[in-house]
């Protein structure tokens, strides 16, 4: 039987830390999953190495002993001259960890041989059943606008066999993960279920731009306004404000609204500011009087 790198087969470097190959596995699963690749056996075939890879490196126990033995696994668990075998540890059953987006997986004869626990008897390699399995996780990701992430949303997921309704609360952000229990790919029992994790990505707003918990705005007012001072109003995702503008604003000045930004995410009454930055618009056509006033003011400066 062939020796099987599942290093290579996830990509990622025998050093990699488990959160790297739990990244790997998972872009690698979404990307080969039979549900996105209907009637491609080449890509079920490659889901089920990838399955297979994901099974031992990302449990310490299983990564160690293939880390120790590699392409000398066919000596592991053979009797000695003796009749004894060599390993004794880590037999029995095993549970399956992010492995898989749905049901049992099935393994290549290199996995079966090199994991599978052996039990001495009248049958000294017969293999121990391993019945219990945990299901895989799930991983999704869904849209909403800014003015959704503000208030919070729900959304409705179609899964196999049911519809998961995903509620965001206020404050959500691009990059924030849910998890679901127990609503990912089913395990040998129902305590062994997977869990659902949804990505949740915040659309690009026309009129905000969005820093963490605080949002930012360009607002335009006149030149008049300006110079003299005067009120304005302006657009909050909280509804309309009416705010002062001092006399000889400057164009680029920002001013801060505090309490006016995003809610911050699972902290009740809590928000970021708003910080508006002024664009002075300049007039674009004068009558002869307004030019006069002008140059008044011009040659009295």
């Amino acid at each position: 039987m062939e020796y099987k790198d599942y290093y290579k087969t996830l990509g990622v470097d025998k050093k990699a830390t488990a959160d790297e190959i739990k990244k790997a596995f998972r872009t690698l699963a979404i990307k080969f999953h039979p549900d996105k690749n209907p009637d491609n056996k080449s890509a079920e075939e490659k889901f089920k190495v990838i399955n297979e890879a994901n099974e031992v490196l990302s449990d310490p126990v299983k990564r160690q002993k293939y880390d120790t033995l590699g392409e000398n696994w066919q000596q592991y668990d053979k009797p000695d001259d003796n009749g004894a075998f060599r390993n004794q540890q880590n037999r029995g059953r095993y549970t399956d960890t992010d492995s898989t987006f749905g049901g049992q997986k099935d393994f290549s004869d290199f996995f079966d041989q090199f994991f599978s626990g052996r039990q001495q008897g009248d049958d000294r390699y017969q293999t121990k059943n391993n019945r219990d399995f945990k299901g895989g996780d799930f991983e999704t990701e869904f849209e909403i606008t800014l003015e959704e992430a503000y208030r919070g949303t729900s959304r409705t997921i179609q899964l196999e066999n049911e519809k998961v309704r995903i509620t965001t609360k206020p404050g959500a952000y691009t990059d924030q993960l849910l998890r679901v229990k127990g609503k990912g790919a089913k395990g040998s029992t129902e305590t062994l279920s997977g869990d659902l994790f949804v990505r949740i990505n915040v659309l690009p707003n026309a009129q905000f731009m969005r820093k963490g918990d605080d949002l930012y705005q360009d607002l335009t007012i006149d030149l008049y306004t300006a110079v003299l001072g005067g009120e304005i109003i302006v657009n909050t995702l909280s509804g309309q404000i009416k705010i002062k503008i001092e006399q000889s604003t400057q164009n680029g000045k920002t001013l801060r609204l505090k309490g006016k930004g995003m809610p911050l995410y699972d902290k009740k009454d809590s928000y970021g500011d708003l910080y508006v930055r002024i664009q002075v618009q300049i007039p674009e056509k004068l009558s002869d009087k307004q030019k006069a006033l002008f140059e008044e003011i011009k040659s009295n400066n």
